[in-house]
């Protein structure tokens, strides 16, 4: 029988500094993402504006900017490092 996914989702999310939360997910793992390589292309430069960036909120899944700009749990996760 094959090995159910569980499906990754952010619980939590905090301000870190710069341009870095700290991210707890729904394994209970707390991690930090730095998103300064992310937001070079399109939509995610508005994320270069620290107010904007610090205006983050959760939705169901993840890390939300005004229903703008949203990464996958996964991504997020493949891309942090434990805190």
């Amino acid at each position: 029988m094959a090995e159910t996914q569980v499906l990754l989702r952010v619980t939590a999310a905090e301000y870190a500094g710069g341009y870095t939360l700290l991210l707890t997910f729904s394994t209970g793992e707390k991690r930090l993402v730095d998103f300064t390589p992310l937001m070079q292309k399109g939509i995610c430069r508005k994320l270069q504006d620290l107010d904007y960036f610090k205006s983050f909120r959760l939705d169901p899944f993840t890390v939300d900017w005004n229903d703008e700009i949203g990464f996958a749990p996964r991504y997020l996760y493949e891309r942090s490092v434990a805190a």
